[in-house]
């Protein structure tokens, strides 16, 4: 089957998106199937189109399925447009109508989607192989941040955290991630210069942030929203506990009972969790060590493959004009 996957993914982008979309793409040519990744439909005949971010690809949409009425349509909704919710994400309701599937990355995401469109809807959480070799530094309590500086992520909200702790604290925050604005540049150098447990090292290669992931104590993830976020099954994947904000993409992914929230926005609640952390407090390093192994199935690549396989079957049927799912 010929598939094309659509979306905002320039070529070698670490952004969500990219990594997104270049493992769906990994996934799809292991089932058998012949692959294109491109930011835009660029003509061809192909039995399926793979849409991420209905909001970004929403041309691509309307091009491919002018151009393959016969195809079939997968719409996989992000973050950005499921919150706050799809309307204000900015996503026309009517380009969902052309979906033969909808895919949202975690279980509360179908609370975004339209009720007619529900059952037409599949969640398939992202997936990582096992990520091991790291040790964390005896010498200090590092917490890894890998985010890039965006509004959404409130990437500033962690070193204001830290600068809270109690001077006997050994937390650091080692923050992997580029940036686009300039003012938000200048904070985190200025901040990078300045506080002695924050340090900013711009974007690196997806390998050594993922070394970085794999050696810290703990990911913390600031955002004001998120779809399903990559780093979070990263951070699973790696055995890495994980502190959040109380958001719908996280409770998605570790679950209603997670000991590890905060409330967005809040500084001093997010010092508070670190702080105990660092202290294992009344337990809760541990905890949240015990919740993340018990969750680390879940991101297994296999059952991500399996869920690709179902959803393909569904959307194109063996009995079509063409061989379907191998």
């Amino acid at each position: 089957m010929k598939i094309l996957v659509a979306g905002p993914v320039p070529e070698g982008s670490d952004y969500g998106n990219g990594v997104t979309a270049r493992r769906w793409a990994h996934l799809f040519r292991h089932l058998g199937h012949e692959v294109r990744v491109v930011q835009d439909y660029d003509g061809g005949t192909h039995d399926l189109l793979v849409a991420l971010h209905a909001r970004k690809s929403e041309a691509a949409i309307r091009a491919f399925g002018a151009a393959c009425p016969a195809a079939a349509i997968v719409i996989a909704l992000t973050g950005t447009d499921l919150y706050p919710d799809l309307v204000t994400g900015g996503v026309d309701l009517t380009l969902l109508e052309h979906a033969t599937r909808i895919v949202v990355l975690q279980p509360q995401g179908i609370r975004q989607v339209p009720p007619g469109l529900r059952s037409r809807t599949r969640v398939i959480t992202q997936s990582m192989p096992p990520i091991s070799g790291g040790t964390p530094a005896e010498d200090r309590f590092e917490i890894a941040f890998l985010a890039h500086a965006r509004p959404v992520k409130d990437p500033l909200r962690l070193c204001e955290a830290v600068r809270l702790l109690p001077s006997s604290s050994r937390v650091t925050v080692t923050h992997v991630g580029g940036v686009r604005e300039d003012d938000i540049g200048d904070r985190l150098r200025a901040e990078s210069a300045e506080n002695p447990r924050y340090s900013w090292l711009g974007p690196l290669p997806r390998p050594e942030a993922l070394a970085v992931l794999a050696r810290s104590r703990l990911l913390v993830l600031t955002s004001l929203h998120e779809g399903g976020a990559n780093v979070v099954t990263e951070a699973l994947a790696a055995g890495v506990p994980i502190v959040s904000t109380r958001i719908p993409g996280s409770v998605g992914l570790l679950g209603e009972d997670y000991a590890g929230y905060f409330p967005v926005g809040d500084t001093d609640a997010l010092a508070a969790v670190l702080d105990a952390a660092e202290r294992d407090h009344d337990g809760l390093y541990t905890q949240l060590r015990r919740q993340c192994a018990a969750r680390r199935a879940s991101v297994d690549p296999e059952r991500e493959t399996e869920a690709w396989k179902r959803l393909l079957a569904e959307a194109v049927p063996t009995n079509a004009g063409y061989e379907g799912v191998r």
